[in-house]
């Protein structure tokens, strides 16, 4: 079973998450645009959020010019590829390489220390809360936040235009939809909320490192994918909620596996756990359809 600490850290770091995989589905589900910058968005996030606290800027405003940092990688990406016609797999692997010299240049060394520093926080100690639960409050209302936020922009008309671009770029075209407009748009979004969560979790876990966003889209793809087989995205809501459920159910696995005696894993083995559930949210729906699919014939 797992402890009070360690389950309210699971929630806290599948909240964090949660905003990965709202970036993800933009880019991966919205778009269909293969995206490999997150994993160098995310500490970038992280990065200058701690570089501007630790010279005093407040929290809050270094957090949103953390989203900016990770909007203005993911418009580079986008750009190589519409402008420069370079394969969008391939102009988000040239972006996250060339993300990770920007990140040591911004901090000057490999990591950066905020456990002294007044993060976002912070003021919420002050509540009367347990220690290990004020995380998880400020992290459920930023994530609503952006969920009512992503859920508003999908429904106006610029957001309707990116999703028909995502749909069918040659037929959005023809309706007179900027597609390349809409692309870069949308993959700046989608790294702004991904350079957001890489922010709060520099301050969460009181350091920023250069290496924090290895696998991070392998998280948030096991997090959609994970979400979406608890929940039918057949609306934008659901398909938001997926991703936040998807993420707090991939982590509370995380934690349940690696505090479970019985199977005797250990913290190595976290990228293991991480392919095994990623296999099992991709082959569960499957099956789901098919047991689903058997029954109803048979009831006929």
């Amino acid at each position: 079973m797992l402890s009070e600490i360690a389950f309210y850290g699971a929630l806290e770091t599948g909240l964090i998450y949660g905003l990965v995989a709202f970036g993800i589905y933009l880019s991966f589900r919205v778009l269909d645009f293969p995206d490999l910058t997150v994993d160098g968005s995310f500490p970038l996030g992280a990065a200058v959020a701690a570089i501007l606290i630790i010279e005093g800027w407040n929290p809050w405003l270094a957090t949103g010019c953390a989203v900016l940092a990770g909007m203005a990688a993911g418009a580079v990406t986008a750009i190589l590829n519409v402008k420069l016609n370079i394969l969008n797999l391939l102009a988000s692997i040239l972006t996250m390489i060339a993300l990770y010299s920007v990140n040591l240049r911004i901090m000057g060394r490999p990591n950066v220390a905020l456990l002294t520093e007044e993060t976002v926080l912070t003021p919420w100690y002050d509540l009367g809360l347990a220690f290990h639960q004020v995380p998880v409050v400020l992290f459920t209302l930023v994530a609503i936040a952006s969920l009512v936020l992503l859920w508003r922009f999908m429904k106006s008309e610029t957001g309707l235009a990116m999703r028909a671009t995502g749909a069918n770029a040659r037929m959005a075209r023809a309706q007179g939809i900027a597609t390349g407009g809409m692309i870069i748009l949308g993959v700046a979004l989608s790294n702004g909320l991904v350079g957001l969560a890489g922010a709060l979790f520099a301050q969460s876990q009181g350091a920023a490192d250069v290496t924090m966003g290895v696998g991070v889209i392998v998280i948030g793809l096991a997090s959609l994918i994970g979400g979406e087989a608890v929940i039918t995205p057949s609306t934008v809501v659901r398909a938001l909620l997926a991703c936040v459920i998807g993420a707090i159910i991939y982590r509370l696995a995380i934690a349940f596996a690696l505090n479970a005696d019985v199977l005797g894993l250990q913290a190595q083995d976290l990228n293991l756990i991480t392919a095994v559930l990623v296999t099992l949210a991709i082959v569960l729906p499957g099956i789901r359809t098919k047991v689903t699919s058997r029954f109803t014939s048979k009831k006929a």
